[in-house]
């Protein structure tokens, strides 16, 4: 198993807090607040990384500071936007951003800010996905849906064999940051056969299908009460579905182009709806895999993690 799946509990902490200086920024709230000590976790991560040293104060904020909580190639990714992209300053842009995905090359993916970190988040449209048996007509069906952000949805109207793929390159995505894939996805009324199935990630140069497969991920497509589960079905604000596909540690963005793959091939299955595959930052939301079970990141951010081979 390479670095990237056995980073400890230290890594995974200085994703989550920015490394040092937010760790310090927490320890200082703690001592000053009588709320929660992970209350601060539920704030957009600009409402507190502008207090920190090398930043103005919060009531002279200015340009430069909302630059350098800009991605370093936000120009470049702006200017790939299907729409154009009017800002009248550096914080409108900043925050624009966190709220509002961007269309990117011709609509293929789209592109945001994770608020609660301030890293880079696309979700890869599911025209640009691999999936198997995805232009032959009687097992797959392509059309529009009113609430999603892409042109193209598919819909699955029967299949075996279920197979999809999506992938990114890894420099596009923020360095030294731990990044969960998540399948973003509804059930159509009359669905079957799609009660569980294989979630896998895998780094393209380093390994081959076979790789992944061994440490594949059970997961379920089906809502539960238990949202805590290992299987935990989340609703989106958008109206779509998200499960969790897999998770990887994304170092100095040098690493080629990384795939998160769902796979199911034991049941004949119909009505999966999907509009893509969302690569997400580890924030204090997430949930997240270990051989013992999940976690959730807030309950649990203090306490000792493995994640899993």
């Amino acid at each position: 198993m390479y670095n990237n799946y056995r980073d400890n509990w230290e890594r995974l902490v200085k994703a989550v807090f920015d490394r040092e200086k937010l760790k310090q920024l927490a320890l200082a709230h703690s001592r000053e607040s009588s709320t929660s000590s992970m209350s601060w976790l539920d704030s957009p991560i600009h409402d507190r990384i502008l207090q920190l040293e090398g930043f103005s104060s919060p009531n002279t904020v200015n340009e430069q500071d909302w630059e350098r909580l800009l991605p370093s190639d936000y120009e470049n990714i702006i200017s790939r936007s299907v729409n154009r992209v009017d800002y009248a300053s550096k914080k409108e842009l900043y925050l624009s951003l966190c709220e509002s995905p961007i269309l990117l090359d011709g609509g293929k993916m789209s592109f945001h800010l994770d608020k609660r970190t301030g890293k880079k988040c696309y979700m890869i449209g599911a025209k640009e996905l691999g999936i198997a048996w995805g232009e032959t007509p009687m097992y797959w069906e392509w059309n529009s849906q009113m609430d999603s952000r892409f042109s193209m949805v598919a819909k699955l109207l029967e299949v075996w064999w279920l197979d999809i793929r999506g992938k990114i390159e890894v420099k596009m995505l923020s360095p030294n940051t731990q990044y969960v894939a998540y399948l973003v996805y509804r059930l159509a009324q009359n669905f079957f056969g799609l009660g569980s199935a294989n979630g896998m990630i895998k780094f393209l140069i380093r390994e081959k299908d076979a790789d992944a497969e061994k440490r594949a991920t059970t997961l379920r497509l089906l809502a539960s009460k238990n949202t805590n589960s290992q299987n935990a079905v989340v609703r989106r604000p958008d109206g779509w579905m998200e499960v969790v596909i897999g998770h990887f540690y994304n170092d100095k963005g040098d690493d080629g182009m990384v795939e998160a793959r769902l796979l199911e091939t034991k049941y004949f299955k119909s009505g999966l709806i999907v509009e893509g595959i969302e690569f997400r930052p580890l924030n204090a939301d997430s949930v997240i895999f270990s051989k013992k079970g999940v976690k959730n990141v807030k309950k649990g951010l203090l306490s000792k993690f493995r994640i899993s081979k």
